[in-house]
């Protein structure tokens, strides 16, 4: 194993759902081809349209996802933090990448180039189907935002993305508080609501004790009174479950 995967390193992508309940011989084989790069605030790891380059995953920091449109108005998507794995889509269509994806702050990364990996696939194809499962997450994921944002007043879709931004994160603590790094401006992109409108829900959600904001960040400070304004179904807290450190292996795509 290379020499910069120390103990500490590995126990924090082993975190990480997905990549904890792969086989161990596709795990050592994905760092037996792993490169480490790091990444200044502002700076892009790709751009929408550039070529496939592999898989990642991030071990400090978070990146922002996210869509421009020609006159610079921003989407943002998601904001991805350690020790999430990604990049998969484009691996198996090898199309060109769907979004960009930027550093907020610094941000160190675990790259698997694109040929290496597929060159190991052709060897191991079996090893498609661990990939798969991290895809299918992704799209489960995907489906429930569409269906938030088409169906939800503002109110219920911004308590819904900060469980899945808490509840989702390996870092987050198993109890109390959490700290969600992300400011106002970019949760209402997120969500596509005004300033203003984002600005009032969670002032009202800070009357109740619910959070706390403050620059840059939003600490929630009730995840289980969070959880019920947000309505969450027995189904979305069993994909909750498969998003969290020592949740159940290799079940992230039950069937619907």
């Amino acid at each position: 194993m290379r020499e910069w995967i120390t103990p500490e390193v590995l126990a924090l992508l082993r975190a990480d759902p997905w990549f904890g309940s792969v086989p161990k011989d596709f795990e050592q084989a994905l760092l037996d081809l792993a490169t480490p790069r790091r990444l200044k605030h502002g700076e892009h790891l790709f751009f929408r349209g550039d070529a496939p380059d592999g898989l990642y995953a991030i071990l400090e920091g978070t990146l922002r996802v996210s869509g421009v449109t020609e006159a610079g108005k921003e989407a943002i998507l998601s904001l991805v933090d350690a020790p999430s794995w990604f990049g998969e889509i484009a691996l198996f269509d090898r199309l060109p990448r769907t979004h960009n994806a930027v550093a907020e702050g610094t941000v160190r990364l675990l790259h698997v180039p694109q040929q290496d990996l597929l060159s190991m696939l052709e060897r191991q194809p079996h090893y498609w189907r661990d990939l798969g499962v991290l895809m299918a997450l992704r799209l489960r994921l995907t489906f429930i935002s569409m269906e938030d944002l088409a169906l939800l007043p503002a109110e219920t879709r911004l308590a819904r993305r900060l469980v899945w931004l808490v509840e989702a994160s390996a870092l987050t603590p198993n109890e109390g508080p959490c700290v969600v790094p992300i400011s106002q401006t970019q949760l209402g992109l997120m969500l596509s609501l005004s300033r203003q409108t984002t600005n009032q829900v969670l002032q009202s959600l800070q009357d109740q004790g619910v959070l706390r904001v403050a620059y840059g960040r939003i600490e929630v400070l009730d995840r289980a009174r969070l959880m019920d304004l947000a309505g969450v179904s027995s189904t979305e807290k069993r994909i909750l479950s498969q998003l969290q450190p020592g949740g159940p292996k290799g079940r992230a795509a039950d069937p619907a």
